[in-house]
């Protein structure tokens, strides 16, 4: 199964951009833009079509952050989205070790932090909002299936002595 891949835009029109090369990254992405597509809420909606340039400060040089979405309702209100795994928008848990993996994680956050700040910015100059859509929020909205409780898992019984004919 692909995770990434062109969405058929079937609303053209309610599309601001080239409908024609519409990018999803992942399976969450495209079952937004879907809903986007369908919603009766939507009136615009655009996906990687504003790019707004951050400072990382890790390399202190300017780079670009092309939006997931940009989603026009049907009440005026415009919000800039970007659609991430809760993970994500956490600082990475510290296990007492400074592993490849731990400092990596750690970048990834500052960078998104980077982005977001300057995301936030430029939402607010225009009278726009910024929102970060996780699974939880893609959840509620219906996009992804509810989260199953765990069951809990059974105790095994001892099994009996084996008993040995004479």
């Amino acid at each position: 199964m692909a995770y990434s891949g062109k969405y058929i835009v079937k609303n053209k029109n309610k599309y601001n951009g080239d409908s024609s090369n519409v990018i999803f990254r992942s399976l969450w992405e495209k079952a937004v833009f879907k809903w986007c597509d369908e919603s009766a809420q939507v009136v615009k909606w655009s996906s990687e079509e504003v790019v707004i340039p951050y400072l990382y400060e890790v390399d202190k040089r300017y780079h670009r952050y092309f939006m997931d979405l940009k989603v026009t309702f049907d009440n005026g209100k415009t919000i800039l989205v970007e659609i991430k795994p809760e993970k994500e928008t956490k600082p990475p848990a510290f296990n007492g070790k400074r592993t490849k993996r731990y400092l990596n994680e750690g970048m990834t956050y500052v960078k998104n932090m980077n982005k977001w700040s300057a995301a936030q910015n430029y939402a607010a100059d225009r009278g726009w909002g910024f929102e970060i859509w996780t699974e939880k929020k893609l959840s509620d909205m219906g996009l992804l299936p509810k989260p199953q409780a765990k069951k809990p898992i059974k105790k095994l019984t001892p099994l009996k002595p084996l008993k040995r004919k004479k």
